[in-house]
């Protein structure tokens, strides 16, 4: 958890003596920065975002605005808190459960696929104050009316980015559609990005904006520059020496033309690393399968040009690789500023050859400042085995029109015996067919379970399609 913020008691805040007393007990001296910002506003009954990472604090901060507006009489469901995965709902259950010790008899239930339906429905007509499940399974009680909203006062989503990266809008917006208008909303989320944002607009009302997390920042990103040789030869070993020595998981290497882009991308295929290239002249339908994985991280660079790459939502880009120096100098810093984001460090590195120096120069003076700049690294990394790729993405022959929705696909994957929550990425379900990530070690189990199993009652066709 984040380090507490000097002089921020909880006891600055209108909270129950009993919740006061159990934080007490807890060790919870002082409130952690993404407590300190977002709790009043959400005590106040206020709309709030909340850009936070996990470990902040964050599950205490919503917890104990949740905690703070319960009716303990009434069995009505009164919270709600929608979460990406089955383990991250069990942990929030868990602290809640831990949150609300001084309060007598809350009842906190957790309504997750991969589960049975007997407890849930058993424990739903019993009542429960707060509920947290994922958007699948609360979307199902809701359909069969076995989970009722009408009594909410607090809906919380939790992760939101992660949710949507999963492809769980349609469902958020089924599940909204049933709470009351005059309800409070509270979205955390690592990341406020371009997906987010509509989704917090149609939810929420002029919400307050907390965000802890570390800006973007000159300072969180290394730039360099590095000397090559000239001929493309050269240029290429520079760039495979780079990419060998710092390993990023996600890298985007930017060429001025879409010819250098598929010759780049192909030349690392044949060197062992996962490349895509993303140019202008493809059709749509590959376009979007290319960003597809590259979002999923089962393929872990990208060349592409600056047009195509342009309105990319890249959230977490380890490092950026300037194949030339951009011709529009504003262009560079735009390609620089991809990396580093939410507070996480990220390297920018400009390869400039033999005959260059013009070009550097210019760069040089449009910044106002030098460049750092570093040597290679040693040929000997040339022998090193490229970084594959985090995740495997699976597509599915069925999509809206089959009425399959991203629920489903998680279902199938992590039902009895099946995957974690964890392991399985973003799922983005199209007209009709639908991709799924999944860790690497377990693609081959994911990939068995969708052929032999079932979705929504019906098998369909599914095939590996990264790297």
């Amino acid at each position: 958890m984040s380090d507490p913020t000097p002089d921020a008691a909880f006891a600055t805040l209108p909270l129950a003596p009993e919740l006061l007393a159990n934080l007490a007990s807890l060790g919870f001296d002082a409130m952690t920065p993404i407590q300190a910002e977002s709790l009043p506003p959400i005590l106040a009954g206020r709309d709030v975002i909340a850009q936070a990472k996990t470990g902040s604090g964050k599950t205490a901060a919503f917890g104990l605005g949740l905690l703070s507006r319960l009716t303990l009489s009434s069995f009505a469901v009164q919270g709600l808190v929608l979460c990406p995965t089955r383990e991250l709902a069990d942990q929030v259950a868990g602290e809640l459960r831990r949150l609300a010790r001084g309060l007598p008899n809350v009842k906190v239930l957790t309504l997750c696929g991969g589960a049975p339906y007997g407890p849930q429905l058993s424990s739903l007509a019993h009542g429960a104050h707060l509920v947290v499940g994922t958007p699948g399974r609360v979307e199902e009680h809701l359909r069969k009316g076995s989970l009722t909203l009408g009594a909410l006062t607090t809906l919380v989503l939790d992760e939101a980015d992660r949710m949507l990266d999963m492809g769980f809008q349609a469902s958020l917006e089924a599940i909204v559609a049933e709470t009351p208008s005059r309800r409070q909303t509270l979205l955390f989320s690592a990341t406020f990005s371009d997906a987010v944002r509509p989704v917090a607009g149609a939810l929420m009302r002029d919400p307050v904006t907390v965000e802890v997390a570390e800006a973007h920042d000159a300072s969180s990103i290394h730039e360099r520059v590095y000397r090559v040789a000239a001929g493309d030869e050269a240029r290429l070993e520079g760039l495979c020496r780079l990419l060998l020595h710092f390993r990023p998981t996600s890298s985007v290497v930017f060429c001025n033309t879409k010819r250098e882009t598929d010759e780049v991308a192909q030349a690392l295929d044949a060197a062992g690393f996962s490349a895509l290239a993303l140019h202008g002249d493809l059709e749509q339908a590959d376009r979007d399968r290319l960003l597809v994985l590259f979002a999923n991280r089962s393929a872990s660079i990208l060349v592409a040009t600056d047009v195509a790459a342009r309105g990319l939502d890249i959230a977490e880009l380890d490092a950026v690789f300037n194949y030339q120096i951009a011709r529009d100098l504003e262009v560079h810093v735009h390609r620089v500023g991809r990396t580093g984001r939410a507070g996480s460090a990220g390297i920018a590195c400009t390869l400039v050859g033999e005959g260059e120096d013009y070009r550097l120069a210019r760069l040089t003076d449009f910044l106002g400042e030098s460049l750092e700049e570093a040597t290679l690294p040693p040929r000997a990394v040339l022998g090193r085995e490229p970084l594959l790729p985090p995740m495997a993405t699976l597509q599915i022959g069925a999509g809206k029109k089959q009425k399959v929705r991203p629920g489903d696909i998680l279902g199938a994957l992590t039902g009895e015996a099946g995957l974690a929550g964890d392991q399985v990425g973003r799922i983005k379900v199209l007209a009709n067919s639908a991709y799924v990530a999944v860790q690497r070690e377990v693609a081959a189990q994911a990939l068995e379970r969708l052929i032999n199993g079932r979705i929504k009652g019906r098998s369909f066709r599914a095939r590996r399609v990264s790297h």
